[in-house]
């Protein structure tokens, strides 16, 4: 549930026009984030990685609980791509530091899957809501 609960929050930062057209008093909020924003994606982006070491290591949880491994590794990716978005800057800055290859690299990446971030953001808010639905339906013993 906790997966859940963090991939909507993440997705409420990643798409703030679609906070905003709901929530017009919601831009005060946004703003006092938008300074961690490169932190709170690194970890996002860390945490769904893990996730899906998590699921790749149980894969038994196939067999026992399918839709549940499928959740998780649905939102673990959507989280980790998710958290590299708003975490790129961040990232560059502390782990390409000055190596000019390496940069472009991750600046075709991001420029690959930006135009995709409200999409991939809905998608996490969706997903994020299902998981902690599945929280409750599916348990693993």
């Amino acid at each position: 549930m906790i997966y859940g609960i963090t991939l909507v929050l993440l997705s409420i930062i990643a798409v703030p026009s679609l906070v905003l057209s709901k929530k017009p008093n919601a831009k005060e909020l946004l703003e006092k984030i938008e300074p961690y924003q490169g932190w709170i994606g690194l970890v996002f982006c860390i945490w769904g990685v893990w996730g899906l070491i998590t699921g790749i290591l149980n894969l038994g949880w196939l067999t026992k609980a399918p839709i549940w491994w499928i959740t998780l590794m649905t939102g673990s990716f959507v989280e980790a791509v998710l958290g590299f978005m708003l975490g790129f800057g961040l990232m560059n800055k502390l782990f390409l530091g000055k190596n000019p290859d390496a940069l472009e690299k991750a600046a075709q990446l991001r420029e690959k899957i930006a135009p995709k971030q409200g999409k991939i953001g809905i998608l996490g808010i969706i997903v994020g809501i299902w998981m902690i639905v599945a929280s409750f339906l599916f348990t693993i013993a």
